[in-house]
């Protein structure tokens, strides 16, 4: 029984560690390891002619380290566009000249991506756009241009299908997203949620005035 407890912080502790090792895929050293990818699907808006091949159809293929599998990957369709959010880590510049951004785009087809980054997943900043296959993106000058600091930290990355760019046709048209991943990772952005004490003083507050309504009511 001791044994196991004096363990568990042990293979806790390794396994934090195993996942923070950085990890190359296709010649992309990730710092931060695999924690590095988009991890939640918020929106996926399939272009027109979109894509029929029911391995190229679901969003959260693009989620998480690539996979190079030939279906690890969703086609966008033409004009399509797809949005992910970092939820274990967050986007940042480098404040260099170095990338921060890397888009997994698979297939024959080399396709262009329009690229844009947000906070909040409210308000989108465009960085740009990526060649087809695998590219990546320098966030910092379009920070810079925008007076933001260069360290600031994005949650949410969309990307669009350059319409004019790549077949208009078959069963995997448009761009095939495999993976999205932020070289230049931070920890995750942190939200503001009230404590649980902060809900007891909403709820006491909300009973007091409703106290007060009844007591209007009677007089």
């Amino acid at each position: 029984m001791k044994k196991s407890v004096f363990l568990a912080p042990f293979l806790v502790l390794s396994s934090v560690f195993a996942y923070s090792a950085p990890v190359t895929y296709n010649g992309i050293t990730f710092p931060a390891g695999d924690v590095s990818f988009a991890d939640s699907l918020i929106d996926l808006t399939l272009g027109s002619p979109a894509p029929t091949d029911p391995d190229f159809l679901d969003g959260t293929s693009a989620l998480g380290p690539p996979d190079y599998d030939g279906t690890g990957a969703v086609s966008l369709g033409v004009g399509g566009n797809i949005t992910v959010e970092f939820t274990d880590n967050s986007l940042t510049g480098s404040n260099s000249d170095d990338d921060d951004l890397h888009i997994f785009e698979i297939g024959p087809d080399v396709e262009d991506t329009d690229v844009w980054i947000s906070m909040n997943g409210i308000d989108f900043i465009s960085v740009g756009s990526v060649g087809g296959s695998v590219s990546s993106i320098d966030i910092d000058p379009y920070l810079s241009a925008l007076s933001l600091d260069p360290f600031s930290q994005f949650s949410f990355v969309r990307l669009q299908d350059v319409a004019s760019e790549g077949n208009t046709s078959g069963p995997t048209v448009g761009a095939d997203i495999d993976a999205i991943g932020a070289i230049s990772s931070a920890p995750p952005v942190t939200r503001n949620i009230p404590e649980p004490a902060t809900f007891g003083i909403i709820l006491l507050g909300l009973a007091g005035l409703g106290l007060i309504l009844r007591r209007r009511e009677n007089y």
